[in-house]
């Protein structure tokens, strides 16, 4: 058994988000009981590659696909994330029910943040997020991530701040991998968060 810190999680590090908007036809699979939030015929997920650094609690990598779903607030459910930690895997799933995997993850930050994602099988997919300029703010951000844990649907609350900028990003996803789905789309949005701060979980 992995041992892992309880809820709450403090995290902080940086993250580079892109929205996508997606066929419902194509979308992941999510919990029972769970709609997603449709728009034209579209839902809208959201991807991030994430550094999670010192000072906060962990410090590991992070790659995931969440979509947007209906819920007295914000909320989303995360349908496919990977991780290159052994405490993260064990303690996302054991609390939040998060379906979290191992692999590969490489992540180089500089002028154009660049990062590959491969599991064992197969590689997953690339990207490279160049920033754009943008007011020095730092934002703040509550929505629920929606999951199943012991046969029920479980919100954890999460709570952010970070300093938003939009970015360009190119995106290179393996169509016969499990990110498929967005194969041959592109983001509508992509942003970078700067040195953002999360408390994960009640």
């Amino acid at each position: 058994m992995t041992a892992y810190p309880p809820e709450p999680w403090n995290l902080a590090g940086q993250a580079y988000l892109s929205i996508w908007r997606v066929p419902v036809s194509g979308l992941p699979a999510l919990p029972g009981g769970v709609e997603p939030i449709v728009v034209g015929g579209r839902a809208q997920v959201f991807t991030a590659w994430i550094d999670y650094q010192e000072p906060g609690q962990l410090q590991y990598h992070e790659l995931l696909a969440t979509v947007a779903v209906r819920g007295e607030r914000l909320s989303g459910s995360i349908t496919d994330i990977w991780v290159d930690s052994e405490v993260s895997l064990a303690g996302g799933r054991a609390l939040w029910g998060i379906p979290k995997d191992l692999a590969a993850l490489d992540f180089a930050h500089g002028r154009t943040f660049t990062a590959s994602a491969a599991t064992q099988d197969d590689w997953i997919a690339t990207a490279a997020f160049t920033p754009r300029p943008s007011l020095p703010v730092r934002m703040p951000a509550a929505f629920d991530v929606v999951q199943m844990l012991d046969g029920r649907l479980k919100r954890s609350p999460v709570r952010a701040k970070a300093r938003p900028c939009p970015a360009a990003a190119d995106w290179r996803i393996n169509e016969s991998g499990p990110f498929g789905f967005l194969a041959g789309q592109r983001p509508v949005l992509s942003a970078c968060l700067r040195d953002f701060k999360i408390l994960f979980g009640g």
